[in-house]
């Protein structure tokens, strides 16, 4: 297939590197996981991923976590499950 039109995508750099080290991990380039994408929304004619409004309470603990607000850190998964009892 003959390669004839161009996309130009500008993304922050931590973005672009942990996606590129799953990607490599895949063993898929960027331009390879940009084609797969384009082609299932060709194929689908959708958007291939379900893609979810937030309500209100999960659109604030977003973004309260976007600025290191009101985080919890556990060191084991018990940990995390104790505290749901709390």
């Amino acid at each position: 297939m003959s390669q004839s039109a161009v996309v130009h995508a500008r993304i922050d750099h931590a973005t672009k590197a942990a996606t590129e080290k799953v990607l490599d991990t895949l063993g898929m380039t960027p331009t390879e996981a940009i084609r797969l994408f384009y082609r299932q929304i060709a194929l689908r004619k959708s958007f291939p991923l379900e893609l979810h409004i937030p309500n209100k309470l999960t659109a604030s603990v977003l973004a309260k976590s976007d600025k290191n607000l009101n985080i919890e850190e556990f060191d084991t998964a018990t940990e995390l499950y104790d505290s749901w009892d709390k």
